[in-house]
């Protein structure tokens, strides 16, 4: 499909309502604002393209970013078309700043969800957008048009004190303002002025029982910004990085802990569902859950920056799905944020998809699916969190104890593996390394708290499992480790295998798989211009049609890979520096990943994603320590 014109905050943006001039903003235009329950992107344009209410899992109610024409929107914006537009984030928080530039004038939109004292402050769960004239006289426009459901349900609009009501069978909503709205059709809009120094606010939240007044005094306004970027800015201060590109961790970690569910501590992968990982394409899934594959690469990136309670409050959660299982059940792949299981795919024809990428997908037939290499992730993240973070009890180890003997009556089945394909089971090499992962840790849970264990027979299954990976994942012809038993491709989780301590980072066989990895496709590797592939979809078919991005955390293992094997060869550290800041130079305007990569450079899949920022984290982390130690060796010669 051919691609617009890619906009950053340099760019003219043409700013128009009806969406012709700029159908379809690029996925990396956007930011992300939320209050730990739900999220919503704002485009550059002054446009919330994507808002479920009131949780992650919800039904949508603005979907433009999954169809311009019916999925519905929230933008205020200069009613000039020749603006520029600038993004930022308010330092250290999660309050976005959408700033206009025209000729008559300079304006800017305040995003935010409250969150902590301000929360408390004021009732209403709901999205403030407050608007100052900084310089000069502006004419602006408003509309608010939801689409509720997906654009599946039909809704009332009706004026109220201060602001209107859109009544959904789903849900309702008041749009509270401070300049009079007018009914257009399914939607509230406004045209007004600002001169410099004025302000105005629109909040669109839940009901308040306690008033009809649906007006947010300037006072209040006021209160509630200072209350959220205080509660950011309090939080953000626990982080114990002081590293290079701290900024960068910071704003990882912020995104973090913007996608956690706090009632239940779980923490999403994505808030948003079906953006592609080929435009045009039918690779379109929904994220907006919680994967057990993400426990251990969450547990391991808060731990190693100071957020011991958000481990804990997550742990918390993994602990109850131990908990909830049947005897001999196996876990889920996933959950809902409630913990709940996951609904299983539905297609939404109400939406025609980004840029016409159908179908959209609600729901994720993966939970079905058989991933082996859950219980490696999450015993892994049991482990870091008994020593690091907090003592595990022995409630909770008698339902580890019941997988971990499931995993040894199970680890030599063919299953469905890391990525999730959806053409047949195999013997996926990372998922036997991580049923190795699951009992080795199990083992030495067991061992450092006297907790008791089947130990001779853990010990037995572990050995085996890792000989087979020796055997029969590695490839004499290719000298390296294979993607699945006895095959002739690659696959990027190959690199985890110096991470979960399965090899050595010095041990020759991880190296020359580095090697390989390392090559063009053309050459049989996985890497262009620094970018990694999952794995050469031509060479191994996945069972689904089209293709797909390079992989943002695969590239940050590739950097984590090359740096403990710096040891070794301390080129190697060199090559991982270039690589992670090259790789951090594909971040959008304000710092933040989507899942996917194209080889252009335009960000694909479902965003921002949690995935690629633990592994940012991890790779930074790491990379400093390793570069901080040469230095140090360096000056004291």
């Amino acid at each position: 499909m051919p691609r617009a014109k890619q906009l950053d905050s340099s760019d003219p943006v043409a700013v128009d309502l009806s969406g012709d001039l700029v159908p379809y903003h690029p996925i990396e235009d956007y930011g992300v604002i939320g209050d730990m329950q739900t999220a919503a992107l704002v485009g550059t344009n002054g446009s919330i393209d994507w808002l479920c209410f009131p949780h992650f899992d919800s039904p949508s109610v603005f979907a433009a970013i999954l169809d311009d024409d019916r999925g519905g929107r929230f933008q205020i914006a200069p009613v000039a078309r020749e603006c520029r537009s600038k993004q930022l984030y308010w330092p250290d928080s999660n309050v976005l700043v959408t700033r206009f530039l025209c000729d008559s004038g300079v304006v800017e939109i305040i995003d935010y969800m409250p969150v902590g004292a301000a929360s408390e402050l004021y009732s209403r769960r709901c999205i403030v957008r407050q608007v100052r004239s900084i310089r000069g006289s502006m004419e602006l426009r408003v509309r608010c048009a939801p689409a509720f459901n997906f654009a599946r349900s039909e809704h009332l609009v009706e004026l109220s004190n201060g602001g209107v009501w859109f009544r959904s069978p789903e849900v309702t909503l008041a749009l509270g303002s401070d300049v009079p709205l007018r009914i257009d059709g399914a939607a509230a809009v406004a045209d007004f002025r600002l001169s410099q120094g004025d302000e105005v606010s629109f909040v669109l939240g839940d009901l308040d029982a306690a008033s009809d007044d649906l007006h947010l005094p300037p006072d209040l306004q006021h209160a509630l910004l200072m209350m959220t970027v205080k509660y950011w800015h309090q939080w953000l201060s626990k982080c114990s990085y002081r590293g290079r590109w701290r900024e960068m961790v910071h704003r990882s970690a912020l995104l973090l802990k913007l996608l956690t569910f706090d009632p239940t501590g779980a923490i999403i992968a994505a808030p948003t569902c079906s953006l592609p990982e080929e435009p045009g394409g039918t690779r379109n899934w929904d994220y907006r859950y919680t994967w057990m594959r993400d426990a251990a690469f969450t547990l391991y990136s808060l731990l190693r920056i100071g957020f011991t309670e958000e481990a804990g409050h997550f742990m918390t959660f993994l602990e109850a799905r131990c908990r909830d299982l049947n005897p001999d059940e196996p876990l889920q792949i996933l959950y809902r944020i409630d913990g709940g299981p996951v609904p299983m795919e539905e297609r939404i024809e109400s939406l025609a998809g980004y840029r016409g990428s159908g179908p959209v997908r609600v729901g994720n037939d993966a939970v079905n699916q058989l991933q082996l290499d859950i219980y490696g992730e999450l015993m892994d993240a049991v482990y870091l969190y008994n020593k690091y973070g907090s003592p595990i009890s022995y409630d909770l180890w008698v339902p580890l104890r019941r997988l971990v003997n499931w995993v040894c009556d199970n680890w030599h089945r063919p299953d469905d593996s890391i990525w999730e394909t959806r053409g047949g089971r195999r013997h996926w090499v990372y998922s036997k390394l991580m049923c190795w992962v699951a009992i080795d840790r199990a083992l030495r849970l067991a061992d450092s708290r006297s907790f008791p264990a089947d130990r001779s027979r853990w010990l037995e299954v572990r050995d085996r499992i890792y000989l087979e990976v020796m055997n029969r994942g590695w490839s004499d012809k290719h000298h390296a480790f294979m993607q699945s038993f006895d095959g002739e491709t690659l696959d990027a989780s190959s690199l985890l295998m110096p991470l979960v301590f399965f090899v050595a980072p010095s041990d020759p066989r991880i190296l020359s798989t580095i090697d390989a990895i390392m090559r063009s496709p053309d050459e049989g590797g996985l890497v262009v211009n620094s970018l990694v592939y999952r794995y050469n979809g031509l060479a191994s078919p996945d069972g689904l049609p089209g293709d797909e991005g390079t992989f943002n955390a695969c590239t940050f293992w590739l950097v984590d890979a090359l740096t403990r094997a710096a040891k070794v060869d301390p080129s190697h550290l060199n090559d991982a520096r270039l690589m992670f800041e090259s790789m951090l130079g594909y971040a959008n305007h304000l710092g933040l990943f989507s899942e996917e990569t194209s080889v252009t450079g335009y960000a694909l899949g479902n965003f921002p994603q949690a995935f690629t920022h633990l592994s940012l984290i991890s790779a930074a982390v790491n990379l400093d320590q390793v570069i901080s130690e040469q230095q140090g060796r360096e000056s004291s010669q």
